[in-house]
């Protein structure tokens, strides 16, 4: 198995099962991922630096303006992809085996959790793991301290609130916050 293959059949849904041979490649991930963080959290580094180790990390070309503040964490980073112009404030854990896309211009809050994975609520399988993607369009903020779960897709030009647990889509222009995240308004443009 390859880097290619793994993430092709996390893409898929498909459930993994506990010491199968997918399972075994997303722990070797895993403690490649460590080893890059590692080096990206315990150290000052230039934004430039920053880019090398985040393309090191997803195996991507760190976008044209993208910039993060570290510490950052995820215990994968090869099914992650970040638009142009995205910003990741600190603390932030991403757990993309199953899939993190982020759109273009999208500001995430610091401690912001984005999980792609769910285990099996049958006890006799609750090792095997169950993926699937978080999509974030483009020019959304998210607060601070949020976690977003597994199958979440966030429409363009949305806000969400300092705190809030989403649990499900979220329409674009709105505003949604709490927990579980709730609608709260719709985002009217301004005429200027």
């Amino acid at each position: 198995m390859d880097t290619k293959e793994f993430v092709r059949i996390m893409d898929s849904g498909a459930e993994v099962v506990a010491r199968s041979e997918v399972h075994q490649y997303m722990t070797r991930l895993s403690n490649e991922a460590m080893k890059i963080t590692a080096k990206l959290n315990n150290a000052y580094h230039t934004p430039e630096e920053i880019g090398e180790l985040m393309e090191q990390l997803t195996g991507r070309e760190f976008p044209e303006g993208a910039y993060m503040f570290p510490p950052f964490y995820t215990d994968c980073g090869k099914n992650l992809k970040l638009g142009k112009n995205v910003f990741i404030n600190a603390g932030c854990q991403f757990q993309d085996q199953g899939g993190v896309t982020i759109g273009d211009g999208t500001l995430v809050g610091p401690k912001t959790v984005i999980a792609t994975l769910n285990h099996h609520q049958d006890p006799r399988k609750r090792a095997n793991l169950l993926p699937k993607p978080v999509t974030i369009g483009q020019n959304v903020w998210i607060g601070a301290n949020v976690t977003i779960l597994p199958g979440v897709t966030i429409g363009d030009g949305a806000i969400i609130a300092a705190g809030a647990v989403v649990t499900k889509d979220v329409a674009e222009n709105t505003i949604v916050g709490g927990v579980p995240a709730k609608y709260l308004k719709t985002i009217e443009p301004d005429d200027e």
